[in-house]
């Protein structure tokens, strides 16, 4: 009889994700802390900060990505980088990382893309078919805190509020992101996820290899150490 993975190899599994995703944390809170170290005056640090707060993460191991971003500390020079391609049938991708190489960045972007039978394209070459919004994901576990969660985000700003299968998407501009989260946050509403992502006009409908080859390229694309997120116009369909 088969046995499944040890308690001690699913434990270092998720140490090892948990240590990724903290990696990816402090280069966002590094790069957004170049725009000063005080978040009352830096608003994508505050993002930064609070996400990395939701994430558990140290307010001492905040301080220092801080301090590295700002110019108080040392630390090599990370940039931002964008890179925009195509996966399984067409599916548009966008690739948003932070590196202090980026011939390695591109490199290993390509590999991936490559792999899973997609190509790199050119800048601008998909970015005109998302389009840059805030997101807050909340649980309504009935109609009513969906009609309250809707009449709230409206009330605050938002464009449009999404629901179904127990959770309701708050979608608005970016500028707003944040004055809508503190606000629904001093209604006692917290989200379980928010931020400011690239949100695809329209959706590819994709099934059956190809759909399973698209999720593994994204999964690939996000396990590369260097990227910080991954968007695509890619739905998949039974």
């Amino acid at each position: 009889m088969g046995r499944g993975p040890s308690i001690e190899g699913r434990k270092n599994a998720e140490d090892s994700r948990r240590a990724k995703a903290f990696t990816k944390l402090i280069r966002e809170i590094t790069i957004a802390a170049r725009g000063g170290a005080d978040i009352a005056h830096n608003a994508r640090l505050r993002i930064a900060v609070d996400k990395a707060l939701s994430a558990n993460m140290t307010k001492d191991t905040i301080e220092r990505a801080v301090k590295r971003g700002s110019g108080a500390d040392g630390g090599g020079e990370m940039f931002e980088l964008r890179y925009e391609g195509y996966g399984p049938c067409g599916v548009a991708i966008i690739i948003d990382c932070m590196s202090d190489n980026q011939t390695r960045t591109v490199a290993e972007v390509r590999h991936a893309l490559h792999k899973h039978g997609g190509n790199l394209g050119t800048s601008g070459s998909v970015a005109f078919q998302f389009s840059k919004v805030g997101e807050l994901t909340f649980e309504t576990r009935s109609s009513l805190e969906e009609e309250r969660l809707f009449e709230l985000a409206l009330e605050a700003g938002a464009d449009d509020v999404q629901s179904a299968d127990g959770l309701s998407v708050v979608v608005c501009t970016a500028e707003l992101f944040e004055p809508i989260k503190l606000a629904l946050r001093a209604a006692h509403v917290e989200p379980i996820e928010s931020g400011v992502v690239m949100r695809p006009a329209n959706r590819i409908e994709i099934a059956g290899d190809a759909a399973e080859t698209l999720m593994d390229l994204i999964d690939r694309l996000e396990d590369l150490d260097d990227v910080q997120d991954v968007y695509h116009n890619g739905q998949v369909v039974e």
